[in-house]
């Protein structure tokens, strides 16, 4: 039976590579030209043979020493191997130089900015919304970038879906329950979530995530009409309750002022009736029109 735990992924990490500055190899390589140009100049004095060796160790050095020469922007870095074997990364910028059988491979180590696209999630629910997030993201580590997943750039991109789903999935879109927690309410906590999440996922690949913001977050077109009836409905539930609480307010103070200065006696009809007028006023959404009653309640 073969015993695959021996070929298990091997976890890269970065370390810095032995290179030196470029601008010290380039004077040396100025001089090298120099001294075989000097040698051409003896072809009179010297034999041709020994003229023909000079010059050919000469270009052979110039040569040797102009292979080793590469270059690295700002916040770029080069990862340096010898015949496949990771040797360590270089994140001077400069012109560097190194042995130039060493091969050296470069990475960037700037911020990326991605904003994922629509993605059609049913919430805690099972409702259909659509959520989309931007994400901030940029290489810490480039030996685990390169060196422990095939494509970094497209293994991100892969996990930013996967993430943004794990969230939507695990919080209601909108609070008709009294959720604690809801997609559309409390958007920097799913936005943080949504963050430690993919930092989570992208961890093996040497990625730090940055940022992550929500962009986009709807209801499915399939239900967007009848939740938002129901946001409407419930809007104006919640309105009159309101008005109701404040009528029966105005009407306890009213009852209560024309009891304490003794402006009127009523008995518990009469203070029925002038209950009911003074809801009908309070909470009716037209002008009321007065009436005037020239009889009694009684008659």
């Amino acid at each position: 039976m073969n015993d695959f735990s021996a070929y298990a992924l091997r976890h890269s990490k970065e370390r810095g590579a032995r290179t030196i500055s470029g601008y010290g190899m380039l004077a040396l390589a100025a001089l090298l030209a120099l001294g075989t140009g000097s040698i051409t100049l003896q072809i009179d004095v010297w034999p041709n043979w020994m003229v023909a060796i000079g010059i050919g160790i000469g270009a052979f050095a110039i040569l040797f020493v102009a292979a080793g020469f590469y270059l690295l922007q700002p916040n770029q870095a080069a990862a340096i191997l010898l015949f496949g074997d990771y040797q360590g990364s270089d994140r001077t910028t400069g012109l560097r130089w190194t042995w130039p059988w060493l091969t050296k491979q470069k990475i960037s180590v700037r911020i990326h900015n991605i904003t994922s696209e629509r993605l059609k999630v049913n919430d805690l629910r099972g409702n259909p919304i659509e959520i989309a997030s931007n994400v901030v993201w940029r290489v810490a580590d480039t030996a685990q970038a390169l060196f422990d997943v095939d494509d970094y750039k497209e293994f991100v991109n892969i996990q930013i879906e996967s993430a943004v789903r794990a969230i939507g999935s695990r919080y209601p879109y909108d609070d008709f329950d009294d959720a604690k927690i809801t997609l559309r309410g409390d958007a920097d906590i799913v936005s943080d979530e949504i963050k430690q999440e993919l930092q989570d996922r992208v961890a093996l690949a040497g990625v730090s995530i940055e940022e992550c913001r929500l962009t986009h977050l709807a209801y499915a077109s399939e239900i967007a009409q009848a939740m938002l009836r129901r946001q409407q409905a419930e809007a104006v539930v919640a309105a009159r309750a309101k008005l109701v609480e404040g009528a029966v307010g105005m009407v306890e103070m009213a009852l209560a002022q024309l009891s304490e200065k003794q402006v009127v006696e009523l008995d518990d009809e009469r203070r029925a009736a002038m209950v009911s007028n003074l809801m009908v006023v309070l909470c009716s959404e037209r002008d009321t029109q007065p009436v005037i009653n020239s009889g009694s309640l009684y008659q």
